[in-house]
């Protein structure tokens, strides 16, 4: 295509956008609402995802080493928790260290134990695949010298689930949405077309080309993607952004955290802007094909 008849196309589909002013308002707030939605319901999961692997990499398994067991026997023991592939990280807490822990945390009646320190030794496991923690654990509790190996089961099982039910609804929620928007952008893109299609007859009628027939309309598509996505990006931004200045400082605990706004926010106005140019292209195209059949 030459770059006059480009160019032309360009202006044309302004023009026709100026033109069908009420019609293009309407395409235009279909995608900004529908936008909105999908960046909102975005927001929510991305950082429900991030709360869920937070919790999930928080899951830490402590064993209890038998206090009867030597230094030898630790280190043996320390090698074979080692030799269990599923095992991410491990730090060791000697049992002074728990019994200082222990006076930190409850106070300091347990100075009693000072003198004859009845703890054994610890271990604080977190697995590669938090999903592997009870599995992880039932290798633990067979190895030699092990006093006590504790996860939270039971709980720990019930979260799992949680999280990936969260995960798998979010997904196919998200997955309906876009759909949604797809049927009710294309639909009103639809109305406009329909409303010009004398024009398009016309123009089939005295031997133009279905592609100079259909560029224009999908230029148009682009524009309306772009001109529904501003409000929703700019909206969501500032938003959000006034959300995490607010939220983060009373969320200091490691697992409750939400996601920075940078990149966060570059990521999440890309895709919508990207799902309103393709959806804009997508109902143009399929809407204007049965005017071509002339």
């Amino acid at each position: 295509m030459k770059p006059r008849t480009f160019g032309r196309h360009i202006r044309e589909s302004f023009k026709s956008l100026g033109r069908n002013g009420w019609m293009t308002f309407a395409s235009a707030s279909a995608v900004t609402v529908t936008l909105f939605l999908v960046g909102v319901f975005a927001i929510i999961m991305m950082n429900l995802g991030v709360l869920a692997n937070n919790i999930e990499e928080n899951v830490e398994i402590k064993l209890t080493v038998d206090p009867a067991a030597n230094e030898e026997a630790v280190e043996q023991l320390t090698a074979e928790i080692k030799a269990i592939k599923e095992i991410g990280t491990i730090e060791h807490a000697t049992k002074e260290e728990e019994l200082n822990h222990l006076v930190s945390t409850y106070g300091d009646e347990f100075n009693l134990f000072k003198m004859s320190n009845p703890l054994g030794d610890a271990f604080y496991i977190r697995t590669t695949d938090p999903l592997d923690t009870p599995k992880v654990s039932k290798k633990l509790e067979k190895l030699n010298y092990v006093s006590d190996v504790v996860y939270g089961e039971g709980t720990v099982e019930k979260l799992f689930n949680v999280v990936q039910i969260s995960r798998n609804v979010g997904l196919i929620l998200i997955i309906g949405l876009l759909f949604t928007a797809m049927f009710l952008i294309s639909n009103t893109i639809k109305l406009t077309i329909n409303a010009r299609g004398t024009e398009i007859e016309i123009m089939k009628l005295v031997g133009a080309t279905n592609s100079f027939v259909r560029i224009p309309f999908v230029l148009e598509g682009i524009w309306l993607g772009i001109l529904g996505a501003i409000i929703p990006m700019t909206v969501l931004s500032i938003a959000y952004h006034r959300l995490y200045a607010w939220l983060s400082p009373q969320l200091k605990n490691e697992i409750l955290q939400l996601l920075s706004p940078s990149p966060f926010l570059f990521q999440l106005n890309g895709l919508l802007l990207l799902l309103g140019v393709l959806i804009g292209v997508w109902g143009s195209f399929m809407s204007v094909r049965k005017f071509l059949k002339v």
